[in-house]
């Protein structure tokens, strides 16, 4: 009879640990079965991911991967968090974003669960004078509430400054920001602002509103126009240090200068990368802070990406909100804005706004996320991510500060010019489909009919581009929605199954998603006299296109086709006019083939 021992964890006990090298082994016999001979560490590099910024995602981490001792929460560098009982008392502050003016609708939302509002004002905003009625009902000594105003912050400021002595609340009872971001609103619009106005608000609040700041350090403008998660951290940091000048010289003590400054950053649905931002960012700043003499936390703002947001198929924006949001809570932002999952399409409805506010909640009190502290911390992979990222996003800072700093990049250039590169790159990824769209480059549905809302403000704009990841396949569906509008019909294409359903399977599947992607539709069924299409895709497996390939192909032309397609990789088959396979540009390829139809 075998006794377990008194814990009855100790199942493995009698097996000897697995050696590194023994997992190298089996991993080079997996990639030898795929056709690469590699061994040793090549084989282990040889499954890893190239991120941006030089960064890699290695398969396997281990304790050989420690990265810099993370502190303790609420203890610089506050990698861990800016407070020692992190989220837990209540969960991070459901911030909701409001851009036009609609009676009753803070409110409702305040009644909803979110717990802060975020209001852009001015110019593709919400008018100054309109101020009052957004937040009719609003007890403003209970709701934070954060401005973004652009060049208006001034006005905007001293409206709510005003509200709240109109309604008696009491100046420590005041909460949120009133959003001063010179730099922000430059990077937005190309257009300078004077700095003095933001600092009186800053020596203002400093002085009688201790629960108020007066700036915001947005780095969004880096991130929409296409910018890695290192040059939007280098960014936010090189504006930063740009204000803690310009508050001491306008004289704030550093303590308070650090105290005026909230940070806003981008979460995405890349849940590690975006909780090692986070916990990197802090690390920076906490440096930051420390050399200026007053170590102090970082507060952060999370904003689900604007850039991951699709026009097509915008459901599944409610699946990127959700894992973004739970990266960004926890990484450990301070409050987390859920952009409504038809964010894209303009203004969001109520039933939007409600997925939106209540993301969060779920995560706080369904999911419990927020009853551990830094629960990514400890992770090899998380740490190591964190680490190699802080180390990336301080090369930026450094660049931006050697060249003048941040004000400087944006008017001479360099910084757009960083930013584009960047974008360049990523888009050839997207075209190539290695970085997939669900909904728009995978598994698109042509038939699905369009969300339609009513149009949002214009944003500010005249700066640094708006970039999304559905824009290059957005043009292509809308060619062919204008071509559906004029003819009654989308351009078609007929996909030509050949052999078993074993052979043509997943080249059949791979082929009627890449099309769809394009606007293009795919027909399967009758004849190719029957589809109303002008060109053929032959689907099938190698073995059957050496049987059939050219044959079938003479066949279809004789039939009438223009042009002829093989799914596969390019091989002999000299019979057709062209390839679609995983990794071809698959923008390109549409584009051309929409050209031939004759889509303009």
């Amino acid at each position: 009879m075998t006794v377990l021992p008194d814990d009855g964890l100790s199942l493995a006990a009698e097996f000897p640990d697995a050696t590194h090298e023994q997992w190298q082994h089996l991993v080079e016999g997996v990639l030898r079965k795929s056709g690469k001979d590699v061994s040793g560490a090549a084989a282990e590099e040889a499954l890893s991911t190239a991120l941006e910024d030089g960064l890699r995602t290695r398969p396997l981490f281990t304790a050989r991967d420690a990265a810099p001792d993370s502190g303790l929460p609420g203890f610089a560098p506050f990698v861990r968090g800016p407070r020692a009982e992190g989220n837990t008392v209540g969960g991070w502050d459901l911030r909701q974003r409001h851009t036009a003016v609609a009676e009753g609708v803070a409110l409702a939302d305040l009644e909803n669960g979110v717990t802060s509002l975020w209001l852009v004002v001015g110019e593709g905003g919400i008018p100054v004078s309109s101020l009052g009625r957004v937040l009719d009902g609003v007890y403003l000594d209970l709701a934070p509430v954060a401005l973004d105003a652009g060049a208006d912050v001034e006005p905007a400021a001293r409206e709510l400054l005003r509200l709240y002595e109109e309604r008696g609340v009491a100046k420590e009872a005041a909460r949120g920001n009133l959003g001063g971001d010179p730099l922000g609103h430059e990077a937005r619009t190309g257009k300078a602002s004077a700095f003095a106005p933001v600092a009186a608000l800053a020596r203002l609040c400093a002085e009688e509103y201790p629960g108020l700041r007066a700036l915001t350090v947005d780095a969004l403008p880096y991130h929409e126009a296409g910018g890695s998660a290192a040059q939007e951290l280098g960014s936010s940091l090189a504006t930063g240090v740009a204000y803690l000048r310009e508050l001491t010289e306008a004289g704030l003590t550093v303590e308070q200068a650090c105290a005026q400054l909230e940070f806003r950053y981008a979460a995405t649905a890349d849940q590690f990368l975006t909780i090692a931002k986070l916990r990197a960012a802090r690390r920076l700043w906490a440096r930051v802070t420390e050399v200026c003499g007053a170590p102090s936390a970082q507060v952060q703002h999370a904003v689900t990406s604007p850039v991951m947001m699709t026009r097509r198929d915008p459901w599944v924006n409610m699946l990127r909100t959700t894992v973004a949001t739970l990266a960004a809570g926890v990484g450990g932002a301070d409050a987390v804005t859920v952009l409504p999952f038809d964010h894209a399409l303009g203004l969001p409805d109520a039933f939007a706004r409600r997925i939106a506010r209540n993301t969060s909640t779920i995560l706080i009190e369904e999911s419990h996320l927020a009853r551990v502290i830094d629960p990514a911390g400890g992770s090899w992979y998380v740490e190591s991510l964190t680490d190699e990222l802080a180390r990336a996003g301080w090369e930026f800072f450094q660049r931006i500060e050697q060249a003048g700093g941040q004000a400087a990049v944006l008017r001479s250039g360099q910084l757009r010019q960083d930013l584009a590169d960047t974008w360049e790159a990523r888009t050839g990824r997207l075209a190539k489909r290695r970085e997939p769209v669900t909904g728009v480059s995978e598994f698109p549905h042509l038939a699905e009919p369009p969300v339609e809302r009513e149009p949002a403000p214009e944003p500010r704009s005249g700066g640094l581009p708006r970039v999304s990841r559905d824009e290059a396949y957005e043009a292509l569906r809308a060619r062919s929605d204008a071509h559906l509008a004029a003819t009654g019909s989308r351009p078609r294409i007929f996909l030509a199954a050949l052999g078993p359903a074993a052979a043509h399977t997943a080249r059949l599947t791979f082929a009627s998603n890449l099309f769809q992607a394009g606007g293009i539709e795919p027909v399967t069924e009758g004849t190719f006299e029957e589809s109303g299409a002008g060109e053929v895709c032959l689907c099938s497996s190698d073995a059957v296109y050496e049987e059939q390939a050219a044959t079938v192909a003479a066949g279809f032309r004789s039939a009438g086709a223009s042009h002829v397609f093989l799914a596969g990789r390019p091989g002999q088959y000299t019979d057709v006019d062209s390839y679609v396979f995983a990794g071809c540009d698959a923008v390109a390829v549409l584009s051309a083939t929409l050209d031939r139809m004759g889509v303009s």
